[in-house]
């Protein structure tokens, strides 16, 4: 069924919402808040227009909750743009860490209880600073997602699915992706920030594509499968 979209508005108590509906072959009425505020549907050409705005009225504590939560996120000091001083706030795994700024001849940082202690020659130094932080997270990012990604793989063993490749970069619109053919599984580097929890759904979501390279039921039904509280940590990802 080829997709439809449509922007509707629905009034609630204290104020509109709008929202996206996208038609396409699903079997429930599926919402999504995107970082920047976009309410998302989805739903079959079955549904009625009435019964989807009822469905967002329903909802509408849930979703005026959720945007205010993104706008306090993006507001938030993890989020501000950095300047690698010490007493400024990363937040890693769905945890908020303060930066602490040492000089030192040897250049690292390091986790040490809530703080990140990254150690430079020159502490006024910024592009330094920010390589070798940058440099101690991908490290760290590949040894936590690739933890995961072995603890997941060993439930896909029964399925004869091959180890992947995997790769980290920066996504826009995307957690993950996974490249079935050159078996390849892409990881989002803004994974780092969501709960641990999060991230392993995320990663059986692409290894379940190795099973079903699809969105379909059946594939859902494998995520069910090996994850049955999938809901609850996909909404990990809008916290």
């Amino acid at each position: 069924m080829a997709e439809h979209i449509e922007r509707r508005e629905v009034a609630c108590a204290n104020q509109t919402i709008i929202y996206q509906l996208t038609r396409k072959n699903v079997k429930n009425v599926n919402l999504r808040i995107k970082p920047d505020g976009t309410i998302l549907v989805s739903a079959n050409n079955r549904i009625s227009t009435q019964f989807i705005d009822t469905f967002i009225r329903e909802k509408q504590d849930f979703i005026f909750k959720a945007l205010e939560k993104n706008t306090e996120r993006q507001s938030s000091p993890a989020r501000m743009p950095k300047k690698y001083i010490t007493g400024e706030v990363f937040r890693i795994l769905g945890e908020d860490y303060t930066l602490q700024v040492q000089s030192g001849w040897k250049e690292y940082a390091v986790m040490d209880g809530c703080q990140i202690i990254l150690t430079v020659k020159d502490t006024e130094d910024i592009s330094r600073k920010e390589k070798v932080f940058h440099t101690w997270l991908q490290k760290y990012m590949r040894q936590i997602f690739g933890q995961i990604c072995r603890d997941t793989y060993a439930m896909f063993s029964e399925n004869q699915v091959p180890w992947p490749t995997f790769k980290i970069r920066t996504m826009t619109s995307r957690w993950g992706s996974c490249h079935t053919v050159k078996n390849i599984i892409t990881l989002n580097s803004r994974l780092i920030e969501v709960p641990k929890e999060a991230v392993e759904y995320v990663v059986l979501h692409e290894f379940a594509h190795f099973l079903q390279p699809n969105h379909s039921r059946a594939f859902y039904a494998v995520v069910e499968r090996y994850m049955p509280d999938w809901r609850e940590r996909k909404a990990l990802l809008n916290m």
